[in-house]
Formats: C-alpha cells, structure tokens, sequence
C-alpha cells in the first residue's frame, strides 16, 4: 500500500505512463481503461513529459492524472465544431473536446489540456477540457485554446440555438458540480471559460487572446468575454476569481469580464489584478435585458488598469469587504457535504 501524492490519501494502486515505452502504459487513456469498474481505492496515474496525442475521456470516480512539469506533459487533440462525422452531422461544441473528465472525486496536477484546432473564426468551437464531475480539483494545470477552451458542466436544461447539445452528457440528468482550479493557467478568446458549474479560479492566470481577422491580429472593439456562466437559479454561487491575474495581447478595452449563458449567471472577481484590455463598463448582457436583474456579476479590489474603479455598468455589483468575505474556498464550495479541496489533499 502506497501514498498517492496529489491525492491526500491512502492508495493501492500508482501506474506510470510514459510516451517512450519506459512506464506501465504508453497512453493516459490505456491506464485509464485498465481501471476495474468498481475499483473502491483512488488510483493514481503519473504521467511522464511528453505530448500525448489523444482524445481523452474518463468516467472512473477517484482517479488522480499527475504529471511532472505542466508545459512538458500535455494532453493534446485538435477536434473542432464545424467537423464532421462520417454521417454528416457536425461535432458542434461538446464532441469537440480534448478531454472529458465525467467522474467525481478527480484530482489533475502539473498537466497541460490542450485543442490546437485553430481559431474559431474558421473552425468554430474547440474546447480543450470538458469538466462534469463534482468534487473535482485541477492544481498547477494549464488549459489551452481559442473559442471555448474549458467548460465546466453540467450543460443548461436547454440549448438556445438548436434541438440538442450533442456530446457524452446528451440525454442525462443534469447534476450539480463543484470545481477547483488552482495557480492554473487558462488561455482562449470568446467567453472560453463557460458552463453551469460552482467553480472556484484561485492564483489563477487568465490570458484572453486576440481574435485574427482574415490571418491578421483583430482591432475590434470586442475582441472577448472571458466568462459565460449558465448558473442554476437555485445555485447560490457560480464562477469564483481569488487573486487572480487577467492578461492579455488584445488591444485595450476590448474584453468583458462575463456575459450570461444564462439569465442567473454568476461570477465574482475578487482581489484579482486586470490587464488593460478589460472594458471600462466589465460586463455585457448578451442582448438579454432581463439578466440585468437576475444575473449577479461582482467584483471586489480588483486592481492594475483594467480595473476602471466607478466605470462599470449599472447593473454589476461592487461588493463591500463584509460581502467579499462571503466568497471563500470553503464557503463557495462546501455545498451539503463540506467539501473543502484545501483540506482533501
């Protein structure tokens, strides 16, 4: 019996896989798949540096993926969108994933997600991390794309745009998700961080990227929205920022901080530094007026040139310090069963 690093508890069973043929596995999705179905211990998988070409999916609840060095170990897929199966029908967003974590209880370190299919403007929708499990945590990760690198599940009751969502959650019951990422780095443009989860973004660095028009860098006045939550009504929090960093090489003022998926969507910046690209107004409304009364956007000591102290739009909040003690690790993420990522490693 063994001690899985990453996981904070007792193991029996560590696997290593290595590209070179050196560990267990030459593949993360090999030793994923030799997990016994019911297998009752966390197993850990450590994976060696190198670039894993493969369309990742894992539903095996307590697995821990831990890598040695983020920018060397990467998993890397290039689905998109606008491609096609074999039938005809497109992959749409949600079969465009890289990775598609589905279990609860999982636990990724020092790991690159990445979908290098291109930009959305030519390809559509490419996300790199597909996350819809509860209890899940992602520590020293980086999350790689262009339009919509992560999203964290469950999807909204309903699209907006057509009969389906398409995808490995299509048809299940939706069930709530809490999430953790912490001293990450996410990078993509066109609100890339999206989804119905409570997720909590700390020592994060958040890149938006700029959007290439006809092959050259784009000079539109909105060149992003980071977020777009799809928060449940009933769901007290949404999208968490603590200490965390918002950069750029978009031209000045041209991201927003957010825009609703969904008319509740929530998400609260907090003691987070913002780069000049950030629009003085923060927050759009994706043209649904009736969020301006529904949807809670906050922030709290935002700090650096994009934060525009007494420019944001009407609507959004700005928290007092009693109120931004409200958004801890703890709190935002204990829901009934007190789940505290800082204490279950």
């Amino acid at each position: 019996m063994t001690t899985g690093a990453g996981a904070g508890r007792v193991v029996r069973k560590q696997v290593v896989v290595a590209s070179d043929g050196s560990g267990d596995y030459t593949s993360i999705q090999e030793a994923v798949d030799a997990i016994p179905v019911h297998c009752p211990e966390r197993v850990v998988i450590r994976v060696r540096p190198g670039v894993y070409r493969e369309k990742l999916h894992i539903e095996h609840r307590t697995v821990s993926l831990i890598g040695e060095d983020a920018v060397n170990t990467q998993i890397y897929y290039d689905d998109y969108a606008m491609k096609a199966f074999p039938n005809g029908e497109l992959y749409h967003t949600f079969h465009s994933y890289t990775a598609f974590i589905g279990a609860d209880d999982f636990v990724a370190e020092n790991m690159s997600f990445v979908n290098g299919a291109g930009y959305g403007e030519q390809i559509g929708q490419a996300v790199a991390a597909y996350v819809d499990g509860d209890r899940v945590s992602f520590i020293g990760c980086r999350f790689i794309g262009r339009q919509d690198t992560l999203f964290t599940g469950p999807l909204p009751e309903v699209p907006m745009d057509r009969s389906t969502f398409g995808g490995p959650r299509e048809g299940l019951p939706r069930r709530a998700s809490r999430q953790y990422y912490e001293s990450c780095y996410i990078e993509g443009d066109v609100d890339f961080i999206f989804g119905s989860a409570t997720a909590v973004f700390s020592n994060c660095d958040i890149f938006s990227r700029c959007r290439p028009y006809n092959g050259e860098a784009s000079r539109d006045d909105i060149q992003g929205w980071i977020t777009a939550p799809s928060t449940p009504e009933h769901i007290p929090y949404g999208y968490v920022f603590l200490d965390s960093r918002l950069k750029s090489d978009a031209p000045a003022r041209s991201v927003y901080l957010g825009r609703p998926w969904r008319i509740y969507a929530k998400a609260a910046f907090i003691n987070c530094w913002m780069g000049e690209h950030i629009k003085p107004e923060g927050w759009h409304n994706w043209g649904k007026s009736e969020s301006e009364a529904t949807a809670v956007f906050a922030e709290f000591g935002s700090s650096g040139p994009g934060a525009h102290d007494g420019e944001r739009i009407a609507w959004s909040r700005r928290l007092d310090a009693a109120q931004a003690e409200m958004y801890t690790i703890g709190r935002v993420l204990s829901g009934d069963d007190g789940w505290n990522p800082l204490r279950s490693r």
